[in-house]
């Protein structure tokens, strides 16, 4: 009993000092870097949030410093969409970008429920040396309406809450902040001197040396009229056909997430002054779709739509759709659109001999948040060993799909991602195995039917079935 209690207590003592090291080790790691300059500009002309981020770091400890780490409120990681980095390299003209892996991290002594984020640069910092690093994160449904509530002819205000200081694990020496906003319409934001506001600009700062975690809770309370589109489930399924052609399905499921709409609508009032009695709504959307695209349709539950335009050239096609009425805050709508396209653009072979579909993620409207997007990438039927190339991660899983004519059915990757913003418009790829010889399995099925069919007959008329003798 005794030898028992002895060893919990030395494994408890044990555990206390890895955790005390690692603790030790973080700290004096976040204590080797400091910030020389962040400047942080704020996009709030969209309900899309975008923050781009200059940091100027410079290693002031004595070990050389392989990664950068950012910090966000577990408010604004909970909307987090994308996180990209980028190192600048060389002086003025000369100077190039190159990327930079950013990776989701955890510390050991995270205060409030602080969420990090690692970059990895190229060349660990050594004493003295510094580098400029741009960052962009993006975040969404983190514009709220206030009031919750609007009539036809209101103007939808948002509240936008963040800090005027930049959350971070490092002593900032001096840093600023920019926020953009859509319009001149600024109902009231929270001053933190030096503020100043002028023309669509809110800046605070400059602000000097802010110890690590420093945070100054700010509100704006402005104007913000862009289309709140938000696709709250998007279905795209991409059939291959090895006999020429590729076969895009789309179904959107689209509300708008602004402030929701009260009273009464009155169309007359919209067609005649859509700019003041429906200036928080939207009735087009634009589509980028590939170029060579072809048998393009867009229809609802009760038929086709024939309210659309399809601008095609060399490089890309267009297509904006109408919606059968305009939306407002909580409106939704759902629709399907549908294209062909050739199969040489998309379908190639790599060296090793499989085959791979290069097409592009993402949601083909513009300016939109999709809450769920699900990709099914739908194979020739005797496909083999399906793989996903995603820059992203993503969560992958297989089906199978049956079809006219098909006896194993049809293998489907299917592709999730939650959280997807225009930034996530990068190709990506379906590798797979195919012998040819199942190009001939549909074929000869069609031609083996007809032909006992085509015996069936003869025997049918040769065959005496009369009583008579």
């Amino acid at each position: 009993m005794a030898r028992s209690t002895a060893m919990k207590a030395a494994g408890l003592i044990l555990a206390l000092l890895i955790f005390t090291f690692l603790t030790l080790a973080v700290s004096s790691s976040n204590n080797q870097i400091q910030i020389l300059n962040a400047e942080r500009r704020i996009d709030l002309s969209s309900h899309i949030v975008k923050v781009f981020l200059t940091l100027k770091v410079e290693n002031v400890g004595t070990t050389p410093a392989s990664e950068i780490l950012l910090a966000f409120p577990p408010s604004q990681a909970d909307h987090l969409a994308l996180v990209k980095a980028q190192a600048a390299i060389g002086k003025k003209k000369k100077k190039s970008y190159v990327h930079l892996d950013v990776n989701p991290t955890e510390l050991p002594d995270a205060p409030n429920g602080t969420k990090y984020f690692s970059i990895s640069l190229l060349d660990p910092l050594s004493l003295g040396e510094t580098a400029t690093l741009e960052v962009l994160y993006i975040l969404t449904h983190s514009l709220e309406p206030f009031p919750a509530e609007i009539s036809q002819s209101e103007s939808q205000l948002v509240y936008f809450r963040d800090s005027a200081l930049i959350l971070s694990p490092y002593h900032i020496k001096q840093q600023t902040t920019f926020i953009k906003t859509p319009s001149t319409k600024v109902e009231s934001y929270t001053r933190v001197e030096p503020t100043k506001f002028a023309g669509r600009e809110l800046k605070y700062g400059p602000y000097e040396d802010r110890p690590p975690y420093s945070f100054s809770p700010v509100i704006v309370h402005l104007e913000n009229n862009s289309p709140f589109a938000v696709v709250e489930e998007l279905l795209r399924e991409v059939e291959i056909s090895h006999w020429g052609n590729l076969q895009i399905t789309e179904h959107y499921k689209l509300a708008h997430a602004g402030a929701r709409h009260k009273g009464v609508f009155s169309r007359v009032d919209y067609q005649s002054r859509p700019s003041i009695k429906g200036a928080s709504s939207f009735k087009h959307l634009l589509a980028s779709l590939p170029p060579r695209v072809h048998s393009v349709y867009y229809r609802d539950e009760i038929g086709n739509i024939s309210s659309s335009h399809l601008r095609t050239d060399y490089r890309k096609s267009e297509l904006e759709i109408e919606p059968r009425y305009p939306l407002f805050g909580g409106w939704k709508a759902t629709f399907v659109i549908g294209y062909g396209l050739p199969l040489e653009d998309f379908l190639f072979e790599s060296p090793d001999g499989k085959r791979y579909l290069n097409f592009s993620f993402g949601c083909p409207l513009a300016q939109t948040v999709v809450n769920k997007l699900t990709i099914k990438v739908v194979l020739p039927e005797g496909s083999k060993d399906p793989s996903a190339a995603v820059p992203f991660p993503v969560e992958q899983h297989l089906e199978t799909k049956y079809s006219y004519l098909d006896v194993v059915g049809r293998t489907v990757l299917v592709l999730e991602k939650k959280n997807v913003v225009p930034e996530h418009i990068t190709p990506f790829q379906v590798y797979y195995t195919f012998k040819p010889i199942f190009m001939l399995a549909e074929p000869l099925m069609l031609a083996s039917v007809f032909f006992l069919f085509f015996m069936a007959c003869v025997a049918y008329l040769q065959i005496d079935i009369s009583i008579r003798k």
